[in-house]
């Protein structure tokens, strides 16, 4: 048997493991997160970066994979000799302020919207896991339940897959949120502007489809089919996004994400498109060779809008602001009379503008994060009674809702520890500390809190936000070159340690090198 062939069968025929198992091991990044707020050296200096953030992760998945709590009460050790030695009453809860960053202060002149910190951690972990995980996955020492499935089950690249989609949800709201009248506009422009942009990704695609047919490269064909693959996925979405717009525009964004989610089941299940899925067919035409691909990429919408709503609720100053934007676009684009609204009842954009403010009301956006991930949840765990189990070669429903529970549950627990540590920068408000009740706050008092350091991400973590989709494309470049010049499965635990150590070193060096410019504007 080839090398290439005892690869395919290494990854093939996997069940996956438990919800529970691969929550716990993405636990590891909030525990190791914390340490950014102890140690202020670690917005300075790549290896105390790696060895707190990233390090963690890898253990994480490999070493510590079957016993992650394991990992967890080590790390939360090592935090408490770390806050003991470390910290003092200056360093202990102040970070620097996105002025002292050049990472953070790209991000805010190229987006025009706040940096939300907790929001470019999750994106950076959510990259690290995945980018750490194709690689990792072909030693030994990446246990097979993390591995994809083959058919149905979870595992923590399954979940990986979704979560880097459901980011880049995230990311398409930000034109939403800036400016809500963009979905008003015509569609053939937006439509071939989105095209131009997303070509690059799309050629990616076929470059890799290229690479690996000309090199013999292991593939598994049942992922995505013998041309698809996710680059592909990931430039088509995008275009199809746009398409959705006179229907995004009427407010529909998590009813949407649902709507599509649900027609994608039915589809499934009454039309027995899962059965032609999973059959073992000769895959002779060019549908049948990619119907892994094709077939679940109204999953992979669906995902993508449930994260476009996400954005839509994080983003903006608050909750709500994005709603009353949209709404007072509407009436402008929209007769009055259509909508059964009288002209009295128009709302201004000032009036919204006015209402959002430009404080972040991270409260609120916590508070309605949680419901969200709490209908999530419910959503996922009645569909696995009453569906089918998860599938991410299809992008079945109980996929769909479980991607969005574990995202909006992990995002939640990031913007926690930013509220835990700095209170101050994201209310407005004031609290009797007898009474409990809200007070209005001063002119003074709002002016002394504004001038107060605001919580940062670290600035590895930044420049991976900033250079994510070249560190993907430089990490599946690097797994090729590692898997044509080591053979991973006679690997010891000792080397293949040593190897994956060295890749997430030599990645995160890239992305520090690179973490005051953008190389790749897409």
């Amino acid at each position: 048997m080839s090398s290439s062939s005892k690869k395919i069968e290494f990854v093939s025929g996997l069940t996956g493991s438990t919800v529970l198992h691969v929550n716990l091991i993405s636990l590891v990044s909030l525990v190791s997160c914390i340490t950014r707020y102890r140690v202020s050296l670690l917005v300075s200096n790549l290896l105390v970066s790696w060895l707190l953030l990233v390090f963690p992760l890898l253990l994480s998945m490999t070493l510590y994979a079957e016993h992650p709590n394991r990992l967890t009460l080590v790390l939360s050790l090592l935090l408490a000799v770390v806050t003991v030695r470390f910290a003092t009453k200056d360093t202990a809860m102040t970070l620097p302020t996105g002025k002292n960053s050049p990472a953070q202060s790209a991000s805010v002149a190229n987006l025009s919207i706040t940096p939300l910190p907790a929001l470019s951690t999750y994106r950076a972990n959510m990259m690290l896991m995945t980018v750490l995980a194709i690689l990792a996955v072909d030693f030994k020492v990446f246990p097979r339940s993390l591995a994809k499935c083959e058919s149905f089950g979870v595992s923590l690249m399954d979940m990986g897959v979704g979560s880097f989609v459901l980011s880049q949800g995230i990311v398409s709201a930000i034109p939403l949120v800036k400016n809500p009248s963009v979905l008003f506009q015509p569609q053939l422009p937006k439509l071939t502007l989105t095209i131009r942009k997303s070509i690059p990704v799309l050629l990616l695609g076929l470059v890799r489809v290229a690479l690996v047919k000309g090199s013999d490269y292991h593939e598994h064909v049942s992922e995505y089919g013998v041309h698809w693959n996710f680059f592909i996925t990931l430039g088509l979405l995008p275009s199809i996004q746009i398409l959705l717009h006179p229907l995004i525009a009427r407010g529909w964004l998590t009813s949407l994400a649902l709507l599509v989610a649900l027609a994608h089941q039915v589809a499934l299940s009454l039309f027995n498109v899962q059965g032609y899925v999973l059959a073992d067919t000769a895959r002779t035409s060019i549908f049948n060779a990619n119907k892994e691909g094709i077939i679940s990429l109204p999953g992979y919408l669906a995902i993508h809008l449930f994260g476009l709503s996400l954005g839509a609720i994080l983003l903006p100053p608050s909750p709500t602001h994005f709603r009353r934007a949209l709404k007072a676009a509407l009436r402008r684009y929209v007769s009055p009379s259509r909508l059964g609204d009288s002209p009295a009842q128009n709302t201004s954009p000032d009036r919204v503008d006015k209402e959002g403010g430009s404080q972040r009301q991270i409260d609120k956006s916590c508070i309605e994060l949680f419901s969200y991930a709490v209908l999530f949840w419910i959503a996922f765990f009645l569909s696995q009674y009453t569906v089918d189990p998860v599938s991410r070669r299809m992008a079945n429903l109980p996929y769909i809702l479980w991607v969005a529970a574990y995202n909006a549950s992990f995002i939640l627990g990031y913007l926690a520890l930013d509220m835990v540590f700095f209170p101050a920068p994201y209310s407005r408000s004031i609290y009797d500390p007898t009474s409990k009740l809200k007070l209005k706050p001063s002119e003074e008092s709002l002016s002394a809190r504004d001038t107060t350091q605001t919580p940062s991400a670290p600035l590895l973590l930044e420049a991976i936000n900033k250079n994510g989709l070249v560190i993907f494309l430089l990490a599946n470049v690097a797994t090729g070159l590692i898997n044509m010049n080591v053979d991973t499965l006679e690997a010891g635990t000792g080397k293949s340690m040593c190897i994956l150590s060295t890749y997430a070193l030599g990645l995160c060096a890239f992305a520090w090198a690179f973490r005051g410019q953008r190389i790749w504007r897409l």
